[in-house]
């Protein structure tokens, strides 16, 4: 299957049938991976040039990508080469990153191995890596020419980082499609991740509403803001504890906002007792994993606040959100 929009070409079926058939055979290709892909599919990684990077957010550096853009000049790469990242988020973004900075760019695409990876951070042209400890401060927007999901290579992951997922997924729900949540509300996790056919029908749902957001506003200048519905916080809880993963802290994100939307009069206490009600059934912790004061306080360092104001999303239905520029007095005043 095929969808086109903002330039990127979507796939969904058998990640090497895929390149396959999109990837002319005398196109020059290096593949960007890491070490775990690699092991998982050497098949799929040894059919092109490759550069293997270690697993994990540690990788997301400026010194990562400087051995990436040293090895593809031993590699001869030119502006007619096709990078392709083949991982999870943390490969896409570095791909992405050096794709479109190598050389003054050059083109690339996207193998999303992980489901956070299929409905979030391969979709809609943000390409960064970490500095001092911020996620992302350092990045461009620049669209891939394809992103290619096989859902079939989701069964390699544990439970904990398909949940990860699933909170994007949950996210664009409120934000933007109703019967998804309805969908997620009605199906146990268990029988999702255990169904090629569902989980497909799950990840296009949630693309297609990111994708629709970003063809209306592809530099995040207004209506692209809806994505970051839970993000301020999650974000900051990441940034104060390495215990949870990103989908974790998104997901108390999502409930904060959702219960301070109903302080504000936007959303029915029904509504925030639904969402909730749902991310506790595929298996989420909302507590506070620290004290308010701590996660408010690193909301100051977010990279989306502008001088003394941010832009929070609030749920005002399930399937709508709004967003609202706020002084930090503002939004601290939410919760406390």
């Amino acid at each position: 299957m095929i969808n086109q929009t903002l330039a990127t070409e979507l796939y969904y079926g058998k990640a090497l049938d895929v390149l396959k058939a999109i990837v002319p055979p005398q196109r020059h290709v290096v593949v960007i991976t890491d070490n775990n892909i690699l092991r998982l599919y050497p098949t799929l990684v040894t059919s092109y040039n490759y550069i293997a990077i270690e697993s994990g957010e540690g990788s997301k550096d400026m010194g990562c990508v400087m051995d990436i853009f040293d090895k593809l000049m031993s590699m001869g790469a030119d502006r007619s080469t096709l990078l392709i990242g083949i991982g999870g988020g943390v490969v896409t973004d570095i791909t992405g990153f050096v794709a479109s900075t190598y050389m003054r760019g050059v083109e690339f695409g996207f193998v999303s191995t992980t489901l956070l990876g299929q409905v979030d951070a391969s979709i809609g042209g943000k390409n960064g890596v970490n500095f001092q400890h911020y996620k992302n401060i350092i990045g461009t927007i620049t669209q891939p020419r394809f992103v290619v999901s096989d859902v079939e290579m989701l069964r390699t992951l544990p439970e904990r980082e398909l949940r990860a997922g699933m909170a994007e997924v949950v996210k664009s729900a409120i934000v933007g499609d109703d019967e998804l949540f309805q969908y997620l509300y009605n199906n146990s996790s268990a029988d999702i991740y255990a169904s090629a056919e569902m989980m497909q029908y799950v990840v296009s749902r949630a693309v297609a509403v990111k994708r629709a957001i970003v063809a209306e506003d592809e530099r995040e200048c207004g209506r692209r803001r809806l994505l970051n519905l839970g993000h301020t916080i999650g974000h900051a809880i990441e940034k104060c504890t390495h215990e949870l993963n990103h989908g974790e802290a998104v997901a108390i994100g999502i409930s904060m906002m959702a219960h301070a939307a109903c302080c504000l009069g936007l959303l029915d206490n029904a509504d925030a007792e639904v969402i909730d009600v749902l991310l506790l059934k595929l298996g989420f912790r909302l507590e506070l994993p620290l004290p308010i004061s701590d996660i408010l306080s690193a909301t100051r360092q977010d990279k989306k606040k502008s001088e003394c104001d941010i832009h929070v999303v609030l749920p005002v239905a399930i399937g709508e959100c709004e967003v609202r520029k706020m002084s930090f007095d503002e939004f601290y005043q939410l919760f406390i």
